[in-house]
Formats: C-alpha cells, sequence, structure tokens
C-alpha cells in the first residue's frame, strides 16, 4: 500500500523543499505521513469546493500548488468553524483527507509552473527569468505577432475569461512569463531585452510603466496561469505510482468574470 509520505517525497523530488522561499509552507501540511492512500485530486488550491469533491471522489490526499496555510499571510493561532481556514481545516481532518502542497518549490523547479506556462504559450529556447530564485522563464515565439493578437492568443491558449494588457509599443517576439503574482520581475524582463510580460495581479502602476518602459504588459490572471501545472502534476503521479487513481479538480475554476 502507497503510503502518503511516499508522494510527499515523490513530489518534493520534483520540485525540491529548498526551492521555496523562506517565508514559504510545503509539503505535507495536513494529515498522516503514514496513512495509506489510493487515489488523490490535484487541484490549484484547497477549498471548500475541492475538499467536497475529494471527499465525493473517496481520495486521501489532495496535492495542491497553493499553501493550505501559511503564516506569512495569515497566522494559524487557532482552528474554528466560523473561519475560513479553520472550516478548510476541520473538512480536511473530519473527512481523513491529508493535504500536501508544492508551492514556490513548484514555481522554480524545472518543469513546474512557470515552464508549463512557457509551453503553454508556445515560447521556444526556454530559459529563467531570475537566476536567483528560478522564478518566470523567458522564451521567444516562432514568428512575430502583434500584441492584440497575442493578448487574444494568450487568453484562448490558457482558458482565461479574459486578459488586461497595456501597450508598451512593441511588436510580440521575445516573451517572459511569470506564473501568478510576478509583477516584481517587470522590471527584469525589461533589462533582458524581453518585449512583453504575460503575468497576473498587476497592478494600476505596473500598466502606467509599460509606455515609458517600452515593455508589453498581459495580466492573464493567477489561476489561468498557474493550473496549467495540475495536469503536469497529475502526469507525474501516474508515471510514478500507476496502481493510484489520480485525478484533477474539475470543481476547481476561475472565480473572476469579465464583462
Amino acid at each position: 500500500m502507497t503510503q502518503i509520505k511516499e508522494i510527499e517525497a515523490a513530489l518534493f523530488q520534483f520540485a525540491p523543499k529548498e526551492l521555496s522561499q523562506s517565508w514559504d509552507n510545503v509539503g505535507l501540511l495536513v494529515g498522516d505521513p503514514e496513512g495509506p492512500v489510493e487515489r488523490i485530486l490535484v487541484a490549484l488550491d484547497v477549498t471548500e469546493a475541492v475538499v467536497e469533491e475529494a471527499a465525493a471522489a473517496g481520495c486521501e490526499l489532495i496535492v495542491a500548488h497553493h499553501p493550505l496555510m501559511n503564516c506569512a499571510w495569515h497566522p494559524v493561532q487557532s482552528v474554528r468553524m466560523d473561519d475560513a481556514q479553520g472550516r478548510l481545516i476541520t473538512a480536511l481532518i473530519q473527512n481523513r483527507i491529508a493535504a500536501v502542497c508544492m508551492h514556490t518549490n513548484l514555481d522554480a523547479a524545472a518543469g513546474g509552473v512557470n515552464d508549463c506556462l512557457a509551453l503553454a504559450l508556445g515560447l521556444m529556447n526556454i530559459v529563467r527569468l531570475d537566476e536567483e530564485s528560478g522564478i518566470g522563464r523567458v522564451g521567444s515565439l516562432t514568428e512575430p505577432m502583434d500584441l492584440a493578437a497575442f493578448a487574444s492568443y494568450v487568453k484562448k491558449r490558457l482558458g482565461a475569461n479574459g486578459v488586461r494588457y497595456a501597450n508598451g509599443g512593441r511588436e510580440v517576439h521575445k516573451v517572459a512569463v511569470g506564473g501568478g503574482a510576478c509583477g516584481e520581475y517587470a522590471a527584469l524582463a525589461r533589462d533582458l531585452g524581453c518585449d512583453t510580460f504575460v503575468t497576473a495581479d498587476l497592478k494600476y502602476h505596473d500598466f502606467q510603466n509599460a509606455a515609458p518602459w517600452g515593455l508589453n504588459l498581459i495580466d492573464a490572471g493567477h489561476f489561468p496561469t498557474e493550473d496549467v501545472v495540475c495536469p503536469q502534476l497529475v502526469n507525474l503521479l501516474e508515471d510514478r505510482f500507476p496502481a493510484l487513481t489520480i485525478i484533477k479538480s474539475t470543481r476547481h475554476s476561475e472565480v473572476i468574470q469579465y464583462v
């Protein structure tokens, strides 16, 4: 019988814990490492709907990207049913479902979030955006594209409900990507000669900087730019544990709508 700690070890082999940021919380966050597992649900986040989906499917484990709990943004001082985080932890324990989360280590890992994002956008000759952290990737299109056309292409390729973009006055050819909130790397993308940066959660002033920097900015949303890694995790676990049933969540999706 496969144990949960074996799943965690395999995931850390793919995305080593050492790659995670110092503030991050990765690995087995809820559950018994010795516990048996036959069915795994893969999702970007551990939400109440995802826990319900896992319970209905008979899964003993959820493998997710975003940490269920991280004291950097939500200190865990209590587990209460009138608190969203407390309800999640309680639901997992009541349903005997474990949670393993691979966050910034999966962002930085070869074959992780950012490689999946670059490949989803059809980039070639992919290299790291930030060598120190391993966050982000840089690649090129086979043929240059007009920005508006590329923005529509990004929306389609990522299955996004919409994208926001600002014109830096350049044709799209050398593209940097950063899955999730990577606006802080925009200046680095510019300095590396990129004409376009695709990421998420950009702020008003980020877009204001686009024209003077000569950098096209595309905000394709946090979920679409990171959910691309979930099929990779499914494939990884299926290859490593062929006797197990691995399911990608169908209930967890983008919640942001555009009019």
